[in-house]
């Protein structure tokens, strides 16, 4: 049996991060949006496309915004490892187990949950990962209709499989009202989402107007196959908006190169859903991006 080992700050079996594969150059993304606003679908397809122009790797793209009916999609079926971004989906399921007993988490799940999604803690992580079980957390995707994310075995929750259709599910139900989550579990995830900390708030976060509220997750992992995975969801709410956005990458030559693949797309549609807000009023990431380097958690 493989041991417990730590790439990239995700739980993955030892011997998976072996050096990357060089990152080829992906087909022609087709990038897909419709808009109840005029001329919109058409200025994101475009501009997306152009950001990815000549970048490596594979990349998926989900986006829907509430406000003006609007919704791209780009390879939203392609399905990559998880990585750090499932943590989002753990926190789910958890309040989603303690809805049906109607019960408050405790002060330990609290402390945890705090530590997984807003240092991106891995030890934290898998003892709610081992609390829950595979079966609770298959309940929950199944209750989400996240029909395509297959969670990791083995402990491994890095190695969850998961697409960019499903995580946009997720979000959906994080951002409104459902009878799969509770208004208070909603709000819970939402507000440690928007207190992630300053050195993990890249991603789909860059460009965002100063006036919309960022909530964000991100995961990045090395493997000997399709190089670096780098992820990045985020929900915004303000200034006469209500989006959510997930950017699923592989292929990736570093970790770095991956952010910048995921910050261009997200700057596009930033910029195309908020024209008027000068650069100097929009969010600038971190210019060393990183995630949790923890203590491998024990057996």
């Amino acid at each position: 049996m493989l041991s417990a080992g730590l790439a990239a700050g995700v739980l993955v079996p030892l011997g998976t991060a072996a050096t990357a594969t060089p990152a080829v150059a992906a087909p022609a993304p087709t990038v897909t949006c419709t808009s109840a606003q005029a001329g919109l679908a058409a200025k994101l397809t475009k501009d997306i496309t152009a950001a990815l122009k000549n970048r490596k790797g594979t990349v998926a793209v989900g986006l829907h915004d509430r406000t003006t009916d609007t919704t791209c999609t780009l390879r939203a079926g392609t399905s990559f490892d998880s990585a750090s971004v499932v943590k989002v989906t753990v926190l789910a399921a958890l309040l989603w187990d303690a809805k049906k007993t109607e019960r408050k988490l405790t002060e330990r799940e609290s402390d945890l949950a705090h530590a997984m999604i807003t240092t991106s803690d891995n030890a934290a992580t898998s003892t709610l990962w081992r609390q829950l079980g595979t079966e609770k957390i298959k309940g929950f995707l199944k209750a989400a209709k996240m029909t395509k994310t297959v969670p990791g075995t083995g402990g491994y929750w890095g190695l969850t499989r998961i697409n960019a259709t499903d995580e946009q599910k997720l979000l959906a139900l994080v951002t409104a009202k459902n009878t799969v989550l509770s208004d208070n579990a909603r709000a819970y995830i939402l507000k440690l989402m928007g207190k992630v900390v300053s050195s993990q708030r890249w991603g789909t976060p860059a460009g965002a107007p100063s006036a919309v509220k960022i909530h964000v997750k991100n995961g990045w992992l090395q493997r000997s196959t399709h190089g670096w995975r780098v992820h990045s969801i985020g929900a915004f709410k303000g200034g006469g908006h209500d989006y959510t956005i997930s950017v699923l990458t592989h292929g990736n030559s570093t970790m770095n190169y991956g952010v910048a693949t995921i910050q261009g797309v997200a700057k596009a549609i930033h910029k195309d859903l908020a024209p008027s807000v000068a650069a100097a009023n929009r969010y600038v990431p971190t210019d060393t991006p990183r995630e949790a380097f923890v203590a491998v958690p024990g057996a």
